[in-house]
């Protein structure tokens, strides 16, 4: 059984809106999730459809085997989220709002305040966790936020775009805490975010969403592999459409080369970048720029959506 099994996902809004249009993917147990799109791709709906917010239109979804429709409760129950926005008290300190919400979740006095401790030290709060939550920095109150999601023991954790709003420093630290909690095997990650390199570094495997379809899921490797070990960039003076076409008939690119304004991206695959630029200055090209380089996750969205995550997000 999958902690997350996905089948024929939609939402459509009043008026007729498509948010997510037919999502399909399943996520084993322990596993660490990417779910990655800019803003309107469908993340923050799909999200909240399985997180029992949203109710979909159609398809079914299932945590740890309970259908987030008709069973929301149990669904609820073996999950946990940290949204965007902040829901810890300010006012209260951070020992008492992990204890409190150990409390809503059945635990005991003394196994509220076991686990918090535990999540506590585990995010590295341990010297922090008894003062007002209103000290805290937006890194240490992010923290928090995760380790109140945690003292409910969830097999499904999800963090929808747990870095966003914080500092490079800060986002960084973040990270690394996200990164840590892989070592906790029996929970199940689902992140959400529009940074690829945070997808590239913590997830096992990603799906990247556009326009409310996944258009494309794989290992962060397999993704990039799918490129070559090379790509070869071009920015060039005048018509672009005619500067690939010469590059396709030429043999140079093949039909995964892409285009974005002036700039013209061509995976090498088996050729060298040494033989590409050798072939592109004997053609009639004008072109301010040329270099290689190996591939990026943000190749492989603006190959799939003609738009770069980051300029989309």
């Amino acid at each position: 059984m999958h902690a997350i099994e996905v089948r024929g996902l939609r939402k459509t809004y009043p008026g007729g809106i498509e948010a997510v249009k037919g999502v399909d993917f399943e996520v084993d147990g322990g596993e660490v999730f990417g779910l990655v799109g800019p803003n309107g791709a469908g993340k923050s709906t799909t999200i909240g459809m399985l997180t029992t917010t949203i109710r979909p239109t159609a398809g079914t979804a299932r945590l740890a085997g309970f259908d987030v429709a008709t069973e929301p409760i149990a669904a609820r129950a073996v999950s946990s989220v940290v949204f965007q926005d902040a829901v810890v008290d300010r006012a209260l300190s951070g020992r008492r709002n992990l204890e409190l919400h150990a409390r809503l979740w059945g635990a005991d006095r003394r196994q509220a305040a076991e686990r918090s401790a535990e999540v506590a030290d585990l995010l590295g709060l341990a010297g922090l966790v008894d003062r007002p939550v209103a000290t805290l920095s937006g890194g240490e109150r992010r923290r928090l936020e995760i380790a109140r999601a945690l003292v409910s023991e969830p097999q499904v954790l999800f963090l929808d775009e747990p870095t966003v709003g914080l500092d490079p420093r800060i986002r960084q630290e973040l990270l690394d805490v996200v990164a840590g909690l892989r070592a906790r095997a029996e929970t199940t990650i689902l992140v959400t975010t529009h940074y690829l390199e945070e997808v590239e570094r913590l997830c096992d495997r990603i799906a990247i969403m556009h326009a409310g379809r996944v258009v494309a899921l794989d290992t962060p490797q397999a993704l990039l592999a799918g490129l070559g070990r090379e790509v070869l960039e071009l920015r060039v003076t005048g018509d672009v459409s005619a500067a690939l076409a010469a590059l396709r008939s030429r043999g140079i690119a093949d039909g995964d080369a892409f285009t974005l304004g002036s700039t013209l991206t061509v995976p090498l695959h088996e050729r060298s970048g040494a033989e590409a630029v050798a072939a592109v200055e004997g053609l009639a090209l004008v072109t301010t720029a040329i270099s290689t380089r190996e591939p990026t996750l943000d190749d492989v969205y603006l190959r799939l959506t003609g738009d770069r995550l980051a300029a989309a997000a």
